[in-house]
């Protein structure tokens, strides 16, 4: 199932206090950057992040789950609902993100 255009605009408004904030349509999901790097994406309408050491710390009771078959678990972000939850969350975990590749 693709994630729907109106939750990923739900998302983008929950995070709009972040200064950054971008996202690239990809096979019916979409992948979300803050500041240039992937933090993760929304896939069937939920917003999964990548699993960093921080991120657990803050949300040691997210469940894991795959964005889709093959790949690698991210955390589920259940609190989506809470504006300062997401910005201090994200603005936390950003320094942990890996650098984007470098193209050739």
């Amino acid at each position: 199932m693709a994630s729907t255009k109106e939750y990923l605009d739900f998302i983008l408004e929950q995070l709009s206090a972040l200064d950054g904030i971008t996202y690239r349509a990809m096979m019916g999901e979409y992948i979300i950057y803050y500041r240039g790097k992937i933090v993760g994406g929304i896939y069937d309408d939920r917003f999964l992040v990548k699993p960093t050491k921080s991120a657990v710390a803050i949300m040691p009771d997210a469940g894991l789950a795959l964005p889709y078959e093959g790949s690698k678990k991210m955390l589920l972000v259940d609190n989506v609902d809470d504006r300062s939850f997401l910005f201090a969350f994200l603005t936390a975990i950003y320094e942990e993100l890996p650098q984007p590749k470098k193209k050739q």
